[in-house]
C-alpha cells in the first residue's frame, strides 16, 4: 500500500509541482523500505537508526523548504501501512503530534488520534492486481457460518483459537489451514469472516472478506476502521467485543437471513472504495485515502495549530 500510494501520487492529477497552490504536502517516506535496508534484528538499538533516518529526512525538508516550519508539519502528511509506521512518527514530535498520519495501524491507545490521522485498510494483493480476488457466491451457496486462518500472535488470537479452534464445525477456525485447502475458496464458502488484531490492529482479512462478498466480524480493541467518515461500518460489518469471543457462534446465528442479506449487499457496496487499481478510478481506495486527507486538512487551523 505504501508503495502502491507514493507511485500513484507521482503521476496524480491532484499533484501540483506549484507549492504556493498546494493545500496539503506528502511525505513520501517508505517505512516499509526504512525497515528493509536498515532494520538490523541483531542490535539492541535497532530502533534509533530507523528514527534517526526519519529525523534526517524532515530535517533536510525543514531547512531546504520553509513549509514545514510555517504550519509545525500540520500541513504535512505520511502514509505508513508497516506496524512500525506509528512508533517510527515518534521519531519526530511536531510529525506525531501536528503532521495528519495515514496509517493502517489505527490503534487510539498508541496515539491514533481519528480528527486528525486517517485510518486506511491494509490490503494483501497476492499477484499484485485484484484479478480472481473479486466476487463469491450468494448467501444461500455459503455452507460454512463463520472462518478464521491465521497466525497464533497478539492476545487476541489465542482467545479466539482457545474456544472454537476444532471445536465446531459451523465456526472454522484454524491456525494452518489442512493441505490442499483453498484460503480464497474458504472465504467464499464463509457467511462472516472472523478479523482479529494480531500483534496490531490492522489486518488485510477485513478487505479480503470484502472482496469475497463475506461480512467481516471485527474482533479488536482500540481500533479506527477505516475511512470511517464516510463509511458506516455497522452497516456492512459486525464488531464482536473481544469478552464476547466464547458467544460467537450465538451472535452470528442470531443475525436473521434478512438482515445478514442486507450486511452482505452493503459490503458488495462498499467494496469499490477498498479497490486498488493501477489507474486510480473515483472512489477507490487511492482517492479515499485523499478524501481522508483532505477531511482533516480542512479542520486544521494552520497559524493556530488549533484542530476544530
Amino acid at each position: 500500500m505504501e508503495g502502491n500510494f507514493i507511485y500513484q501520487m507521482e503521476t496524480s492529477k491532484f499533484r501540483t509541482r506549484d507549492p504556493e497552490k498546494a493545500h496539503v504536502f506528502f511525505l513520501p517516506i517508505s517505512v516499509t523500505s526504512i525497515v528493509h535496508f536498515i532494520y538490523d534484528r541483531n542490535s539492541r538499538e535497532h530502533w534509533n537508526p530507523m528514527k534517526q533516518t526519519l529525523t534526517d529526512y524532515i530535517n533536510l525538508v525543514s531547512g531546504k523548504y520553509p513549509y514545514w516550519n510555517r504550519s509545525l508539519g500540520a500541513d504535512h502528511f505520511m502514509l505508513a501501512c508497516h506496524d512500525w509506521g506509528p512508533e517510527l512518527s515518534k521519531a519526530v514530535p511536531e510529525l506525531f503530534k501536528n503532521s495528519i498520519r495515514a496509517l493502517c495501524n489505527a490503534n487510539t491507545s498508541e496515539g491514533f488520534k481519528p480528527s486528525k490521522d486517517v485510518s486506511f485498510p491494509e490490503i494483501l494483493l497476492p499477484g499484485g492486481t485484484m484479478n480472481g480476488l473479486i466476487g463469491g457466491p450468494s448467501p444461500s451457496r455459503r455452507s460454512i457460518l463463520a472462518f478464521f486462518a491465521g497466525g497464533l500472535h497478539g492476545p487476541i488470537r489465542p482467545i479466539l483459537l482457545e474456544h472454537w479452534e476444532n471445536k465446531d464445525d459451523d465456526i472454522q477456525v484454524h491456525r494452518y489451514l489442512p493441505k490442499g485447502v483453498s484460503y480464497y475458496g474458504m472465504l467464499r464458502n464463509s457467511k462472516f469472516c472472523l478479523c482479529p488484531s494480531g500483534y496490531e490492529v490492522a489486518s488485510p482479512r477485513m478487505v479480503e472478506a470484502l472482496y469475497t462478498g463475506c461480512v467481516p466480524v471485527l474482533l479488536k480493541d482500540h481500533y479506527v476502521p477505516p475511512f470511517s467518515d464516510v463509511l458506516n461500518w455497522k452497516s456492512f460489518s459486525v464488531e464482536v467485543p473481544v469478552d464476547r469471543i466464547p458467544d460467537l457462534k450465538k451472535i452470528l446465528a442470531g443475525i436473521s437471513t434478512r438482515q445478514y442479506i442486507r450486511l452482505q449487499r452493503r459490503g458488495k457496496q462498499v467494496r469499490r472504495h477498498f479497490e486498488v487499481n493501477m489507474i486510480p478510478q473515483r472512489y477507490d481506495v487511492f482517492h479515499m485515502i485523499l478524501h481522508s486527507v483532505w477531511l482533516r486538512r480542512l479542520n486544521m487551523r494552520l497559524h493556530g495549530l488549533e484542530y476544530l
